[in-house]
């Protein structure tokens, strides 16, 4: 059996789980030291520890709690982030690259820079590389990301008035289609079906298994139904309430929820 806690890696919104001794005492927000890709690096406490059965193949450790000597480390990485930014948006306009830089991070030993952008197509940028290493004299990584991508880094508040989805649990992004919407009756203005990233609600691809399991048992729009009131005509279906809107004789709209034994009416 072996415990094993999430960390928000550097300061990205990239939630990894990573193996923890029982010795080592986090509590959610404390900083910690981890093993990464090439070699240690630091990451912020996001859950509390889990005990599992089965060890997890491939799970990187926690070295340890991150002493005060690392804080004031890491804290002087942020600002020489910020000045590796300024720099690779000067030499970006030198080279006249069509690329949108995003952030800037540097790696716990500072022997790293991550640079994030954002582009429509492919970037040849092997000379602003060049550039950077001989500045900064350090290995240089640019990565790039998707508009969503760049969302989870920043985080905010959806339309829904809560924190992004993507910052705060989603690993991965699902395909998120705009049949999803029609199925869940929402509707089609892109604004309103649109997170902060400009792309589809990833909500929609979540709570769409739901709303299809729910919609299985009730009429379509334009079907005919009997009602309380006499036969119908499906105008609206509403999954959530499980009840349909229906018009019977002399145009009268009446709801009508859709139950296991038979149907029952709601009201005008």
């Amino acid at each position: 059996m072996e415990m094993i806690i999430q960390v928000k890696l550097r300061d990205s919104n990239n939630l990894i789980w990573y193996k923890i001794k029982e010795e080592i005492k986090v509590k959610v927000g404390d900083y910690v030291i981890l093993e990464a890709e090439r070699g240690l690096d630091y990451g912020q406490i996001n859950s509390e520890p889990i005990r599992q059965e089965q060890p997890s193949e491939g799970m990187r450790p926690i070295v340890r709690l991150a002493t005060a000597d690392d804080l004031k480390k890491i804290e002087d990485n942020r600002k020489k982030a910020q000045d590796a930014y300024v720099t690779c948006l000067e030499k970006i306009g030198a080279h006249k690259l069509k690329m949108k830089l995003v952030n800037c991070e540097y790696s716990f030993d500072a022997s790293k820079i991550l640079f994030y952008f954002t582009a429509d197509g492919r970037v040849d940028f092997r000379e602003l590389v060049k550039d950077l290493a001989k500045i900064f004299k350090a290995r240089i990584e640019m990565r790039q990301i998707g508009v969503r991508d760049e969302a989870k880094l920043f985080g905010g508040f959806g339309p829904c008035g809560r924190e992004l989805c993507c910052s705060r649990f989603l690993k991965d992004f699902e395909p998120v289609t705009i049949k999803m919407a029609k199925e869940q009756n929402l509707p089609l203005n892109p604004p309103k079906i649109s997170g902060l990233c400009g792309r589809l609600m990833c909500c929609l691809s979540y709570e769409h298994d739901c709303y299809c399991q729910l919609g299985k048992a009730l009429p379509k729009e334009g079907e005919k139904i009997d009602t309380p009131y006499g036969k119908g005509k499906v105008l609206s279906v509403n999954v959530l309430r499980h009840s349909v809107f229906a018009e019977v004789e002399e145009g009268r709209v009446v709801e009508v929820v859709i139950e296991e034994k038979g149907k029952k009416n709601l009201g005008k």
